[in-house]
């Protein structure tokens, strides 16, 4: 494949054909905001905080959208670029909730990070305010769409896996959102908690339930696994703070297998001290049995039988 030769901000970059803006830019060493771009769905480019300033062209393009080609000129910090990016920055902090001292993604929020990086600490656009209820509905994930930019990352994962599909945008305008078929709750939903859209989420439109108070970005201690349930390998995060797991979360989808109930319900597991045994009922009371007594009984042995038929 041949290459392309361009200039980002004066240095010289030459990348294979087909290579967009922000990929040269970044295996160059620059960095260029994103939202709604990922490796594993690329070329979405609805945010638009990715723009860059190209000689010759009659606006700012998308960088995460727009191919390298021989010859051309980038700024990716211009003061034509850091004006649009605070504009968008202001837009989207229009119409977001800013509890940040107490949000659970304080320390991890892209829309935080980007906001301090540019100096944004208000916003002028004044106006109506979305005021939707949170959805507490699944057990695993908490949706706040006040806090939804729109970015569509969620859609575009939960869609690449086959017969997903669980979200998509919906309604026009001032009223779109992310939701569920015929906008019922997460919980009314197909949704099987696999996660995937919380863990490409860049702001705190959805978290994971479990953790929720549990702590901040900074103060756990993040220990990559292997889950042992079957043989697909789901690999995940366990996150611990002093010494002891509080939460799991999952890897980016590019990465692994999004994980199953079977591993995120394994975790309740992990600190009992000695293994459950089996009760049974006399005199109308519960007592604990050896397993080799709870195995022995006829209508156990019919249950697990018909269970393996």
């Amino acid at each position: 494949m041949a290459d392309v030769t361009l200039t980002i901000n004066g240095k010289v970059v030459t990348v294979p054909t087909g290579t967009t803006v922000l990929d040269a830019a970044r295996g160059a060493g620059f960095f260029i905001p994103t939202f709604c771009h990922s490796e594993e769905n690329p070329g979405f480019g609805a945010c638009r905080i990715c723009v860059v300033e190209i000689k010759g062209a009659r606006n700012l393009p998308a960088s995460c959208v727009t191919a390298a080609a021989n010859g051309m000129v980038v700024e990716t910090e211009s003061e034509a670029v850091m004006v649009v990016r605070r504009t968008i920055l202001e837009l989207l902090l229009a119409n977001h909730p800013t509890d940040c001292l107490t949000c659970d993604k304080n320390g991890e929020c892209k829309l935080q990070e980007y906001a301090y990086r540019y100096g944004v600490k208000e916003t002028g656009f004044q106006g109506e305010k979305h005021a939707y209820s949170l959805d507490d509905s699944n057990p695993y994930i908490l949706r706040d769409s006040n806090k939804c930019i729109l970015c569509g990352k969620c859609v575009s994962t939960c869609q690449e896996v086959e017969d997903r599909a669980v979200i998509d945008f919906a309604y026009r305008g001032f009223d779109t959102k992310v939701a569920t078929a015929i906008d019922q709750s997460l919980g009314q939903s197909d949704c099987v908690s696999c996660a995937r859209c919380v863990s490409v989420c860049p702001v705190a439109a959805l978290t994971y339930q479990p953790m929720a108070g549990k702590g901040r970005a900074w103060e756990f201690t993040k220990k990559s696994v292997t889950c042992k349930y079957c043989d697909a390998g789901c690999k995940f995060d366990l996150n611990m703070k002093d010494g002891k797991v509080v939460g799991i979360t999952a890897k980016t989808p590019g990465k692994t297998r999004p994980l199953c109930l079977k591993g995120r319900l394994g975790l309740e597991f992990i600190h009992v001290d000695q293994p459950l045994t089996p009760m049974l009922k006399k005199d109308g009371q519960f007592v604990e049995v050896p397993w080799a007594v709870a195995l022995e009984l006829e209508d156990v042995l019919e249950r697990l039988k018909a269970i393996k038929s």
